[in-house]
């Protein structure tokens, strides 16, 4: 393994132009609904929301994006979003084809969110894309598997080309970390798994880690089984996931750590009409656990801070508005507390 004198945080994978349509509720097939004002347009997807995220936790935080934007008005919208921040390097971003984008379709009442995909230039993003020699980052965050064609493609040596890029990331020194994309059919259990091999922290939601394991954590009357979660963290372990294995869920945020200690955290108490939208909830928490790994806190500490970037994230319809520093976010914890 090379060993370097590396720090910060280098995120890969899907960078977005997320669009998202305020909507009075979700159309039964050939029906009209109506869209609302408050249409809004914004950077999305692993790296974007990650990185921001990870940005306004800690200034002074190195970090790095890593992937395939279009060379496109798009693609200079993600430039000049990600441009703000002073300590996100985007050197290394590659430009060709046009920039992906996602139509949100968010219920008003139920913030619930439906998502329309295009993949543009993140499905070009494959290992030729990534310069070893130029990264810094002592932490290879990579998102999201089933959404970047040319890394889910199969790999003869590895499985997936995702599980080659992991495993050769791991040969420069860099620790892993995985997200996945939430969809049906049963592509989790032949895409996920190899990279699991390869990967030192998995930070999923509760459907996704019940499609990769098998294991029954939320049902379709939505009810959630807490009680289940020891078993499927365990599961993931046993995949191969070599450090952390985290679910995050609106209830709250689970654990297993590297000495198979289990962790349960409840979510924020939030009050009514605090939640304005829920895209990039997801991708918050893990902004939260990233850090703490980072930072060499325990997997306990890391939870709860991925559960108050998350709570930030919350009260704005998009994915990082509200996000701020770590004290402030931290805050939110003393404000509202846990559910019980």
């Amino acid at each position: 393994m090379e060993m370097t004198n590396r720090s910060g945080i280098c995120v890969a994978g899907n960078l977005i132009v997320d669009v998202t349509y305020p909507i009075e509720r979700w159309p039964r097939q050939s029906e009209l609904t109506t869209i609302t004002e408050g249409i809004t347009r914004s950077v999305g997807g692993a790296v974007c929301n990650v990185i921001m995220d990870l940005a306004k936790l800690d200034s002074e935080l190195p970090l790095e994006t890593l992937g395939v934007i279009g060379e496109d008005p798009e693609g200079e919208f993600i430039l000049e979003q990600l441009g703000a921040y002073g300590n996100v390097d985007v050197s290394l971003l590659k430009r060709m084809g046009k920039t992906s984008f996602t139509a949100v379709m968010s219920e008003n009442d139920t913030k619930k969110r439906t998502f329309f995909q295009y993949r543009g230039a993140n499905a070009l993003f494959d290992e030729a894309c990534v310069e070893w020699d130029r990264m810094n980052g002592e932490i290879l965050h990579v998102g999201y598997i089933l959404l970047l064609d040319a890394l889910d493609q199969r790999d003869e040596d590895y499985g997936t080309k995702m599980a080659r890029l992991l495993a050769e990331a791991r040969r420069h020194g860099i620790r892993t970390s995985i997200d996945v994309v939430s969809e049906t059919g049963d592509r989790f259990r032949t895409l996920v798994p190899p990279a699991m091999k390869y990967t030192d922290y998995c930070i999923i939601n509760e459907l996704e880690a019940q499609q990769i394991t098998g294991v029954l954590l939320r049902d379709d009357e939505e009810r959630l089984y807490a009680e289940h979660m020891e078993e499927a963290l365990g599961r993931m372990k046993e995949l191969g996931v070599s450090a952390w294995a985290v679910i995050h869920c609106p209830e709250g945020g689970y654990g297993l750590d590297e000495n198979g200690v289990f962790v349960s955290m409840n979510s924020l108490r939030l009050p009514e009409g605090y939640i304005k939208g829920t895209v990039g909830a997801g991708d918050a928490f893990c902004a939260g656990v990233l850090y703490g790994a980072h930072k060499k806190w325990s997997l306990a500490e890391s939870i709860r801070l991925g559960i108050c970037t998350a709570a930030a994230s919350l009260s704005e319809p998009g994915a990082t508005e509200w996000v701020g520093s770590l004290e402030d976010v931290m805050k939110l914890e003393e404000k509202f507390g846990k559910t019980v």
